[in-house]
């Protein structure tokens, strides 16, 4: 199993954790929105619940889809920390799918990314002990990048797998994302479901290439979705309810199947056979009825 650290590198260069790309903040009822990675770690580490109780924290809100904007609460709160913080304070058996972050809307220069990955790095060789990790990242030229600076860990280039439209075509595609890999010698694909579930015949090409395919979205806390992914060969999803995913992976072929040391993610590889009519009939009435659902 793996938890997912979403990763920014601040202003001053320190690699923090948060889920979004922007910090929403509130001011004499004022609203201010400020990108992570404008921010010194001091400023960031400054919103929200405070790690030393006498520090006067800055209010900390959310913009949601429709437009909301709501006080960041979770069932447990936190305060902001730094992957270092991560790595020191979490158990070493747990593994990590760090996702290098960067803002869509933003050209980045090599030099930039370059500078950015080399502040991740750093920590990671320092701090990460033996642990499994990956990384994965939506931005190919940092995909390519952080492949070309280390060969410890592997490298998964992140899409939407056609359900979302960008200017860069490499972004557009499931296939577009295999070849990706194909050129950067990238490790795999971590793919939105709905794109793996209408394009099929793409988990061959990445198995011809010996790549990895992941999924996430939604869909992935579906049984049956899942159930759909385990027959077509997809190795790993995913996944906000953990322990319901992995249990229902766990019945699927007890004697074969295990869970990846890889909490946010679920290995369901085996060693696949050809579908049986009964399957395949499965996957044909299923299939469309899952990507259909709202999201």
């Amino acid at each position: 199993m793996a938890t997912i650290g979403r990763i920014h590198v601040t202003k001053d260069g320190c690699p923090v954790i948060f889920h979004d790309d922007f910090i929403l903040t509130q001011k004499t009822e004022v609203l201010y929105e400020r990108r992570v990675t404008d921010l010194l770690l001091d400023e960031f580490l400054s919103y929200g619940v405070q790690k030393e109780p006498h520090k006067v924290s800055k209010p900390l809100l959310r913009r949601m889809e429709d437009g909301r904007v709501l006080a960041w609460s979770t069932e447990e709160d936190d305060y902001l920390c730094t992957l270092q913080e991560v790595f020191e304070h979490v158990s070493p058996h747990l593994g990590f799918n760090i996702e290098l972050k960067f803002d869509d809307n933003i050209i980045y220069p090599g030099v930039n990314l370059n500078r950015a990955l080399q502040a991740v790095l750093q920590v990671v060789f320092q701090y990460a002990g033996n642990r499994p990790l990956f990384f994965s990242t939506f931005q190919p030229d940092a995909a390519r990048i952080t492949r070309e600076l280390q060969s410890v860990y592997p490298v998964l280039f992140l899409t939407e797998g056609g359900t979302a439209k960008h200017d860069d075509r490499r972004r557009n595609s499931l296939d577009n994302a295999i070849q990706v890999c194909q050129e950067y010698d990238l490790h795999g694909v971590v793919s939105e479901v709905r794109g793996v579930l209408k394009n099929p015949s793409a988990i061959l090409k990445a198995q011809e290439s010996n790549l990895a395919i992941l999924t996430y979205g939604q869909l992935n806390n579906v049984r049956e979705a899942v159930y759909i992914q385990y027959l077509m060969g997809v190795n790993g999803v995913i996944v906000d309810l953990v322990e319901e995913i992995s249990n229902a992976v766990a019945d699927f072929s007890k004697p074969d199947l295990g869970q990846s040391t890889f909490s946010n993610s679920v290995d369901i590889c085996r060693k696949h056979e050809s579908f049986s009519q009964q399957q395949l009939g499965f996957l044909l009435r299923l299939i469309p009825e899952l990507i259909q659902q709202p999201h």
